[in-house]
């Protein structure tokens, strides 16, 4: 019978033990849940006039996007923070619905950091259209699914004054039923090695287009293209192409030949910036 009781009150030993440890975990988890968070993540909406930016990514001694948030943000948050944008967009390429993430080490109300914000950002050409603070797992560029870029020409032998820096100005006479015909020969998933830029660093050309529609109002064509994401230049050496079969110099024939020959001295010019809008990120 000793021997019993002996085993049976080290086993109550090992389970008050086991109920003290589980007690202690539990309470320093209460308190670490209770702690503020170490920083604080927002996304950010953002339009800007890419007319008067080296494109979006921060360039010594350049005036670009992310910079000049981020120098924005330093002024008024009082500390160093870096600006992930969706869409790394080239010099002179527009945005009306890029989309950034950044991390503060403070709680700010995201209307009052709106405002702050745009306070000294709206007469460089950058507006933040909306902040919302986010969770932490969420990436601007990472986590986005697609991007959506709208491509405009303006069509008339006049000369551009509002529209100079905002649309590809084009004199011949498009046929755009024949451009759209070849524009849809190039949704889907396809190697575009034909219309990638030499300095593209991207480690493969397959690419899958999920839209390419073209409308047209009045003298002004508007591409959309839509994709998960592009290779560098891929839409403007695009565009070129199709301002060469809307001419009737190419046909949609000679598209496919280009496509298929993964060849990128095959393909049309590449398209000026200026005529290129970042206007949607989606995020599943």
């Amino acid at each position: 019978m000793l021997p019993y009781l002996h085993n049976k009150g080290g086993i109550i030993k090992i389970k008050l033990i086991f109920i003290y440890f589980f007690v202690v975990i539990k309470i320093m988890y209460i308190k670490s849940s209770d702690s503020p968070q170490s920083y604080y993540r927002y996304k950010i909406w953002i339009e800007y006039d890419g007319s008067f930016f080296h494109g979006w990514q921060r360039q010594k001694g350049l005036s670009t996007v992310q910079a000049s948030i981020e120098d924005v943000l330093e002024l008024v948050m009082g500390q160093k923070t870096l600006v992930e944008g969706a869409g790394r967009t080239d010099t002179g390429v527009h945005a009306t619905g890029q989309i950034g993430h950044f991390d503060l080490n403070k709680h700010y109300p995201a209307f009052r950091l709106k405002d702050a914000l745009n306070a000294h950002l709206r007469d460089k050409g950058i507006v933040i259209l909306k902040i919302k603070e986010c969770d932490v797992n969420f990436h601007a560029r990472f986590s986005a699914t697609s991007r959506t870029y709208h491509y405009h020409i303006i069509n008339r032998r006049t000369p551009l004054a509002l529209d100079r820096f905002r649309a590809w100005h084009v004199i011949p006479k498009l046929d755009i039923e024949v451009m759209k015909k070849a524009a849809s020969h190039l949704v889907g998933s396809h190697d575009f090695s034909s219309f990638r830029s030499a300095d593209c660093q991207s480690n493969s050309a397959l690419k899958t287009l999920t839209q390419f529609g073209i409308k047209q109002e009045e003298e002004r064509i508007i591409a959309t293209i839509k994709a998960r994401s592009f290779l560098h230049n891929q839409v403007r050496i695009m565009m070129g192409t199709l301002k060469k079969i809307g001419e009737g110099k190419w046909t949609p024939v000679d598209l496919l030949r280009i496509l298929e020959s993964k060849d990128r001295t095959l393909a049309g010019p590449t398209a000026p910036p200026h005529g290129l809008y970042l206007v949607d990120v989606g995020y599943e």
